[in-house]
């Protein structure tokens, strides 16, 4: 009698890079958090300041842009732990409303430069060719001016306004960011997995989206990172010179030039919201520099 053959199991296919980059995206995030020691500091004190910012109303019984003549240019004390402006507007309120301008514009302002300048870079290094070679010289031409530069002459065009400001800076940002990743892409672009998609016939947005993106991920979340903490210095500058938030706006760097003058008299109405500002730049940029490390993101080979 012969012996019952045992059919053979089917092969089991091997994940595909998309899935499985896109699957763990968000495990490998968090081990990446775990383990890094300057990801995890500097994600806790954005936090705080995130959190800190949605609950400024409960924080403070003050009003950020209402105060009290008879109580101008006092010093720290029980009724106001900051002491007061020249206006008598209590400055902890408004250094802790002051988070609020700052993460809403500046993330707002990154995630549009972020977002329009991966689809851009990706598109070059898919595309190549013609297309790459004109885009790459027009951003070129663009990084040749000083960003500062660009700035002054956008809002003082399109006036000042949170909108004005979110354009000008995309202005000035998505060329670097178009940079960083059309050299992240360049990478993935040659991989099997994306001749396969062409070979399909599968379009450049469906590449894009699918072949691309899942495995540059770590590289646009670190680019976030950096630029958000640049792009929160930029708009705080902006604000100081004058061509930012309209008083009586409660914004870091607006802050810090209506008090300049009084800083002698009381110091912490301009030392509040510089400690504010560098406190978010710091955590911004531990965050970006951990991940940076953790995932191997090497920002100078990439094209920053």
């Amino acid at each position: 009698m012969s012996a019952l053959k045992t059919p053979a199991a089917a092969p089991v296919p091997a994940p595909s890079a998309r899935s499985g980059a896109a699957g763990s995206a968000a495990a490998r995030a968090w081990r990446t958090v775990r383990s890094s020691r300057p990801a995890a500091i500097g994600l806790a004190i954005v936090a705080v300041h995130v959190v800190i910012a949605l609950l400024a109303p409960l924080l403070t019984p003050y009003h950020p842009t209402v105060g009290d003549a008879s109580h101008a240019l006092l010093g720290p004390g029980a009724d106001h732990w900051a002491g007061t402006d020249q206006y008598g507007r209590d400055v902890l309120t408004r250094v802790l409303y002051g988070g609020r301008y700052a993460l809403g514009v500046s993330v707002t302002a990154t995630l549009l430069t972020i977002a329009l300048g991966t689809v851009l870079g990706c598109a070059a290094a898919l595309r190549g060719g013609w297309l790459d070679d004109v885009l790459m010289r027009i951003l070129d031409a663009v990084l040749s001016i000083p960003a500062i530069l660009v700035l002054l002459v956008i809002v003082t065009a399109l006036g000042t306004g949170s909108g004005v400001i979110v354009l000008a800076i995309g202005v000035i940002c998505v060329p670097q960011v178009v940079r960083v990743v059309r050299g992240a892409a360049l990478a993935v672009v040659p991989q099997d997995y994306v001749t396969a998609a062409r070979a399909r016939g599968e379009s450049t947005w469906a590449i894009l989206r699918r072949e691309v993106l899942p495995n540059i991920t770590d590289v646009v979340c670190v680019e976030f990172a950096m630029r958000a903490s640049w792009v929160v210095l930029l708009i705080s500058s902006l604000s100081f010179l004058g061509f930012g938030a309209d008083p009586p706006t409660p914004d870091w760097g607006l802050m810090v030039s209506e008090n300049r003058t009084a800083i002698t008299v009381v110091p912490m109405a301009s030392l509040a919201p510089i400690i504010a500002l560098a406190t978010l730049v710091v955590g911004l940029n531990l965050a970006a520099d951990g991940l940076s490390k953790a995932w191997g993101v090497d920002r100078i080979r990439e094209g920053s």
